[in-house]
């Protein structure tokens, strides 16, 4: 029975990917997860798998700092070696962020082999200085192979979960009509920049017919300042493949994992990059889908501005006037987001690891 350590932590893009890629691997497989204390994956993964938790950051300090955040990873390394050794783990697969430098390290120390996924168009830290210690370094996109010269970096693409790869319902509570929706994903992270430049477009999409729903965030204090029958607001959704999938247009940050999940279900996307990302990682894999064809990147801007409004003029304008098929430009979209679309990342991840078992 081949044993497997999972080390994934923290945001959506680094835990819903090796989620799908656990969800692929035969019953036979035992898996055990590495996360973080008070991160995403002590909701999401005990119910599954079981999950062991080390304390474990980045090293972006400097003097007392640093030398604080180095120790850390030290012992957190030292504790994943006794965790590897006690499990008689013989894969680690990570999907990089601050947990992923322990795993490879204890792996490395202990002979196991690793699987790295690496889902940015622009390689993160971890994977620029431990991908040399990995069997396999997986990208999402072609373009980040061609950054990590002198790796073993193949293109699997980014996996999603299942509900993503086959038809969903609409959401009962989405706003009836015949207009064209909008489906606006605020995120987590800088949710209320994004919120209030688009709610000073949407006003006259609303009057037109235009039917919205948002997805705020927790945070977002001006929810309800905007009040229309066409318009839904709600913090989340855990129906996100049936809104996807049923989506004329959506407006999303670009992050991996929510560009994966926007190109797996064909949805014509407005990108808007969350200007604090990473090494601008986001907007990097904005222009990737661009490049296809798939979506219009707008920076986010002042909600006085008219960037978003006019984007979103110019895409739904024809189908909210009735659609003449030779001006549906996002029917074009859409099929750009089919091509950047990896419906099997998940089984080429999953044969890549019995590849690497001994």
């Amino acid at each position: 029975m081949p044993r497997l350590l999972i080390a994934a932590s923290g945001t959506g893009g680094h835990l819903f990917p090796a989620l799908a890629v656990a969800e692929a691997l035969p019953a036979s497989w035992s898996v055990c997860w590495l996360g973080v204390p008070d991160r995403l994956e002590t909701q999401l993964v005990p119910e599954r798998y079981q999950l062991i938790t080390v304390r474990a950051g980045g090293l972006q300090g400097r003097g007392l700092r640093k030398l604080m955040q180095l120790l850390q990873l030290l012992a957190a390394t030292g504790r994943v070696r006794k965790l590897l050794q006690k499990q008689g783990i013989q894969a680690v697969f990570t999907t990089g962020g601050y947990i992923a430098a322990p795993a490879i390290l204890a792996a490395r120390w202990c002979g196991i082999p690793v699987m790295l996924h690496e889902s940015n168009a622009i390689p993160g830290r971890v994977t620029r200085l431990l991908g040399r210690f990995c069997q396999v370094v997986a990208v999402g996109l072609p373009i980040a192979a061609e950054r990590l010269p002198g790796s073993r970096a193949v293109v699997t693409g980014t996996p999603v979960r299942a509900a993503f790869l086959s038809p969903q319902a609409l959401p009962r509570w989405v706003p009836c009509g015949d207009g064209p929706l909008l489906l606006v994903i605020g995120g987590s992270q800088g949710a209320v920049g994004l919120n209030r430049m688009v709610r000073g477009a949407l006003p006259s999409l609303l009057e037109a017919g235009c039917r919205v729903v948002h997805l705020t965030g927790n945070n977002d204090p001006e929810v309800g300042e905007l009040d229309h029958a066409n318009l839904v607001e709600e913090p989340f959704s855990d129906e996100m493949p049936g809104l996807l999938q049923h989506a004329d247009l959506a407006i999303s940050r670009a992050g991996a994992g929510s560009l994966s999940e926007l190109a797996v279900c064909g949805t014509p996307t407005i990108l808007v990059p969350f200007p604090q990302a990473a090494d601008q990682h986001q907007e990097a894999n904005a222009a990737c889908a661009a490049a296809l064809g798939a979506a219009v990147i707008v920076h986010q801007h002042a909600a006085e501005h008219q960037a978003l409004g006019n984007a979103l003029q110019h895409l739904l304008g024809s189908r909210l006037r009735g659609i003449n098929p030779e001006e549906d430009l996002l029917l074009k979209m859409r099929q750009g987001m089919q091509r950047l679309a990896v419906r099997d990342a998940d089984q080429q991840l999953r044969h890549r690891l019995e590849d690497v078992i001994p």
